[in-house]
């Protein structure tokens, strides 16, 4: 299974079933693998609202801390707008350099 988990460019309501479904089974996989840390790409992301960053939210309730690697810039403007900027850590964003929220 991938060691990034790619969320889709839908990232609204309309698809949070059928994300949260996909999400948790793969930080089931990645559990049982021993993974210090859960990696999440945002890099596909074009349209996201609250549901969409509550999906994420929820991963900070695990065990094992989650950090994202990549982002877009809908969804680093929606973290930003809602109060998840720490979020957009530079440290490990792999486009970090490249585009900044608005």
């Amino acid at each position: 299974m991938n060691m990034t988990f790619d969320l889709p460019n839908d990232m609204r309501i309309y698809s949070a079933l059928s994300t949260r479904d996909a999400l948790l089974a793969w930080v089931e996989e990645q559990g049982k693998s021993g993974r210090a840390h859960l990696e999440s790409s945002a890099g596909q992301v074009q349209e996201i609202d609250g549901s969409g960053l509550q999906l994420l939210a929820a991963l900070s309730n695990l065990e094992t801390p989650w950090r994202l690697v990549e982002s877009s810039q809908a969804f680093s403007a929606a973290c930003e707008l809602l109060g998840y900027g720490h979020w957009l850590d530079k440290r490990y964003l792999k486009n970090a350099g490249e585009e900044s929220a608005t």
